[in-house]
């Protein structure tokens, strides 16, 4: 019969750094949660629907490079909000390739109604952060990715949709 291998525990610090991670994942979960629950729209797709209001006539590019998102990923956000008839996707009046987006008027009814922050509670408190600390969390947290070997280009998947 063998010994099974003791089970490792992890060091006061690595607990705490992990407990701070938690604290954020689920902050940010239990905003988008909290966004659905009251619109019935995921949180992705009520940033983009901020966005497409803010800038009306704004196409997919500019959506996705607003949301730091891959253009497939506004892409497909986009076709959620035309197929719940919040927005209209108009030609492009000199390239008919292009695509104009405007948010209908029940989407900004929707909106009002949204808890903010409309981009989630992750980004609004790094924007926060003084530019030496967000810094400092970059090189911190490029470290911690490499030794996770993750693939970085998941980095472009909202945590809305995760």
């Amino acid at each position: 019969m063998t010994t099974p291998s003791p089970v490792s525990q992890p060091t006061a610090q690595t607990a705490v750094v992990l407990r701070r991670f938690r604290v954020v994942f689920n902050a940010v979960r239990t905003h988008f949660k909290q966004v659905e629950k009251q619109v019935g729209l995921g949180g992705a797709q009520v940033w983009a629907l901020s966005l497409i209001r803010d800038q009306p006539g704004i196409g997919l590019g500019d959506l996705a490079r607003g949301m730091d998102v891959h253009q497939s990923t506004a892409s497909n956000l986009v076709k959620g909000l035309l197929q719940k008839g919040l927005i209209r996707a108009d030609k492009g009046s000199t390239d008919k390739r292009q695509v104009q987006l405007v948010a209908l008027p029940e989407a900004l009814n929707l909106l009002v109604q949204v808890p903010g922050p409309f981009e989630g509670v992750l980004p609004e408190a790094l924007e926060k952060l003084p530019p030496q600390t967000l810094a400092r969390l970059d090189r911190d947290l490029a470290e911690l990715i490499t030794l996770l070997q993750a693939d970085e280009a998941t980095g472009s998947i909202p945590l809305a949709q995760l």
